[in-house]
C-alpha cells in the first residue's frame, strides 16, 4: 500500500492507544497496580487476552479471574481514576501522527476514532492533545455487540460517516484490531509500537502493510510500497 492508494480512500479510521498515541506502557503499569491492591500478581498472559475487548468487557474478564468483590462499575471507576492523569498529561501522539493527520485533512478525508477504551479517557487524551478536530466520529467498543476482534466497530464508524467498507483504510496496532478491520472488509496498516513488538511478525502477515511511524508513510509518496 502506498500513500497514493490512501488518497483513493474516502475515510481513514484508527484505532487509539498504541496507534495515535503512546500510551500502552501505561496499562500494563495500571494492571500490576490495580491487581496489587488485591495482593496479585499481574499475569504474563493477561495483555494478550484482554487484546481487543471492550472496556465493558475487560471489566468483566477481571472480575471473573480475579474473582474480585467490586462491582463492575467500580472495577471501570477505579480504571479510570488511575488513567486519567496519564492521559492528560504523560500520555503522546505516536511519531508522525499529528503531521499524518495533518495531510489527510488537508485533502478532505474523514476521520474517525475506533477505540476499545471508555469513553471520559478518550476524550480526556483527545482534548489534552488537541486532536478533536480532525475527527467526524469517535466510537468505543461499548457501543457495540462485541470487541475486536468482530468487525462491528469499524463497520459501525464507516456507516456513521456515510461510507463504505472499501473506502476506508484502517491504522492499528495488536493483531485483534488488525482482524477487525479486515474483518470489515478494510485495508489495514499496522503501526509499530514497543509494546507489542512481539507480535510484528503476526501483524506484517495479517495487515496489508505495515510502518514504524507516520514519517515513514508521509515519506513513501514517491518511493513505492510499504513492506
Amino acid at each position: 500500500m502506498t500513500l497514493e492508494h490512501l488518497k483513493e480512500k474516502k475515510a481513514i479510521l484508527f484505532d487509539l492507544d498504541g496507534t495515535l498515541v503512546d500510551s500502552m506502557w501505561m496499562w500494563k503499569e495500571i494492571d500490576i497496580e490495580y491487581l496489587g491492591k488485591f495482593g496479585l500478581n499481574c499475569p504474563e498472559d493477561l495483555q494478550k487476552v484482554i487484546e481487543g475487548m471492550s472496556f465493558s468487557e475487560t471489566a468483566v474478564y477481571f472480575k471473573n479471574r480475579f474473582q474480585l468483590e467490586d462491582s463492575l462499575e467500580q472495577i471501570k471507576q477505579d480504571w479510570i481514576s488511575m488513567s486519567l492523569y496519564k492521559y492528560k498529561h504523560e500520555v503522546p501522539l505516536k511519531p508522525g501522527a499529528g503531521e499524518f493527520l495533518q495531510w489527510a485533512k488537508a485533502r478532505n478525508m474523514v476521520m474517525g476514532i475506533a477505540t476499545s477504551n471508555g469513553r471520559e479517557m478518550v476524550d480526556a487524551v483527545l482534548e489534552s492533545l488537541k486532536i478533536s478536530k480532525y475527527f467526524s466520529q469517535v466510537t468505543t467498543a461499548c457501543e457495540v455487540a462485541a470487541g475486536k476482534p468482530a468487525p462491528d466497530i469499524y463497520l459501525k464508524v464507516a456507516a456513521d460517516l456515510g461510507v463504505k467498507p472499501k473506502q476506508c483504510a484502517v491504522f492499528e496496532d495488536v493483531p485483534a484490531g488488525i482482524m477487525a478491520g479486515k474483518n470489515a472488509g478494510m485495508d489495514v496498516v499496522a503501526v509499530y509500537d514497543q509494546f507489542s513488538v512481539h507480535m510484528d511478525e503476526e501483524k506484517r502477515q495479517l495487515a496489508d502493510c505495515y510502518i514504524h511511524d507516520f514519517f515513514e508513510l508521509l515519506n513513501e509518496e514517491k518511493t513505492g510500497d510499504l513492506l
